[in-house]
């Protein structure tokens, strides 16, 4: 005789073995499909980022009023980059993000392969007292350099 337990058992039904592996292929593509798109967006961010090579080229601290503060800025990589914002401060750890300031180009992009782009600061600037700038771009790259003007 067979034992309550063993016939509640045997009348469940469950889902086919050929169900079971078509819903495991679908949830393994899925989770391929969604790890491609992550990465290729990964690294095509990285990719960009790396591509522009910022340098300082050119700085030059105008004393006629108002006092200004020219800075060339060379992009000798493979990708163009856009200017985010300038910071000025007299260390390093106080940047003040600056809002009186001009692009030439005024597009704010820094072309690939040797292009450049002059940046106009209008800024109160002393003799003898050095300065810290912080030029970002819109990727996250940062220039950061020094001047102390004579």
């Amino acid at each position: 005789m067979e034992s309550l337990l063993y016939k509640i058992l045997k009348s469940k039904k469950g889902i086919s073995p050929i169900l079971a592996t078509l819903l495991l292929i679908v949830i393994a593509v899925a989770a391929v499909i969604v790890t491609y798109a992550w990465v290729m967006t990964f690294t095509s961010t990285q990719t960009q980022q790396a591509g522009a090579v910022l340098s300082v080229v050119n700085k030059y601290f105008n004393s006629t009023s108002p006092k200004t503060v020219e800075i060339t800025l060379l992009n000798s990589g493979t990708a163009d980059a856009k200017i985010a914002d300038v910071y000025v401060g007299t260390s390093a750890t106080s940047l003040v993000k600056q809002s009186a300031v001009t692009y030439n180009p005024s597009t704010k992009i820094v072309g690939a392969n040797g292009k450049s782009i002059i940046i106009t600061i209008t800024y109160n600037w002393q003799s003898g007292t050095r300065y810290y700038f912080n030029i970002v771009t819109e990727a996250g790259q940062q220039v950061p350099f020094n001047e102390q003007p004579s």
